[in-house]
């Protein structure tokens, strides 16, 4: 037997920890993403008036995870199942949102740390701000995503058969591009959607932490201060323990996908590395909502029920004092 009829043996032993590994993660971030988004947007959908502070980018970032988690289904009946019966074009739109769910996430953290910095550095050119600016950067970016990730499917062929089961996914044949013009194409998507959003989060960071070390600055900057560094340090957490595996291995399973890497066991790890690392890439789902409550005061506040707490304290203080001044009133009457 040859080299790679050896390669071949053993990456068939690999599919099926592949399929368990995506069938597991996506089982585990279905229901906790799904809930933590939905109540990210009943959240700051109430609070969208009262502040200023990325609010907007918190609300599309929480849509562009529920996109991926509304497919999640889908997925996991695939790997469980290793079939695809619903048709090409639908395997091609849950492919596709994948990609769409990633990259919006990234823009819309690298917005969030923006803006949150910018509204500590510059808090009176933000303080009248109107949030339709915010709603254009959103758009915008929406549209530039969801034009440019169109080339994620389009570098895939449809649904292949092998047998009598559908192909979808990770097991979607790629199609022939010469070496030159992916390479090209990766090296523009690496530094367009990751190595400058990475170092406009990191350069927040930095800036962030220069501005603590102010030894002027009054007690009540110092803890904004610390609030919008508690954020955007969160926020480059999750950039990097979600997005930054998946970028650093990208390129290399797209080597072993076009035979550039001849390694017998280059090609048995980096297909491995490369579905751990996907699996991160989907952790964001789950991970943004946990953004939102420990970095947003309105969120736990009104996730916790202490306005609605208030609210009834409220009203049975006013329905108490309305008892009161009747029977009052009863009394002199009589």
């Amino acid at each position: 037997m040859s080299a790679n009829d050896t390669c071949s043996v053993r990456d068939e032993e690999y599919i099926h920890f592949r399929y368990f590994i995506y069938a597991v993660t996506y089982t585990v971030i279905l229901i906790p993403g799904l809930i933590g988004n939905i109540l990210a947007l009943w959240v700051f959908y109430g609070y969208m008036k009262e502040t200023k502070r990325a609010v907007i980018f918190m609300i599309n970032l929480a849509i562009a995870d529920l996109l991926q988690i509304l497919s999640l289904p889908l997925r996991i009946f695939y790997y469980l199942i290793h079939d695809w019966p619903f048709g090409p074009g639908l395997c091609m739109f849950c492919f596709y949102l994948k990609y769409v769910n990633m990259y919006a996430s990234i823009y819309f953290l690298v917005c969030i740390s923006v803006r949150r910095f910018w509204f500590l550095m510059y808090p009176f050119h933000f303080h009248n701000r109107k949030q339709r600016y915010d709603l254009f950067i959103s758009i915008a970016g929406w549209l530039i995503i969801c034009l440019v990730c169109l080339l994620f499917p389009l570098l895939r062929t449809r649904s292949d058969t092998t047998g009598n089961r559908n192909k979808c996914f990770v097991d979607l044949p790629t199609r022939n591009v010469n070496l030159a013009q992916s390479v090209v194409m990766m090296t523009v998507g690496e530094l367009v959607g990751f190595i400058v959003p990475l170092f406009v989060i990191l350069y927040c960071t930095w800036k962030t932490v220069l501005s603590l070390q102010n030894k002027y600055s009054v007690a009540q900057d110092l803890g904004e201060k610390k609030k919008a560094l508690k954020m955007i340090l969160t926020c480059t957490g999750v950039f990097l323990i979600c997005f930054a595996p998946y970028h650093f291995s990208f390129p290399l399973d797209f080597l072993v996908k076009s035979n550039e890497i001849k390694s017998c066991v280059a090609r048995r790890v980096i297909p491995i590395f490369h579905s751990v690392a996907l699996c991160l890439a989907s952790l964001n789902s789950c991970l943004d909502p946990i953004i939102y409550y420990f970095t947003t005061n309105e969120f736990r506040r009104r996730l916790l029920r202490q306005d609605l707490h208030d609210s009834i304290q409220l009203h049975a203080k006013f329905f108490e004092n309305k008892h009161i001044t009747s029977t009052m009133t009863t009394e002199l009457c009589e």
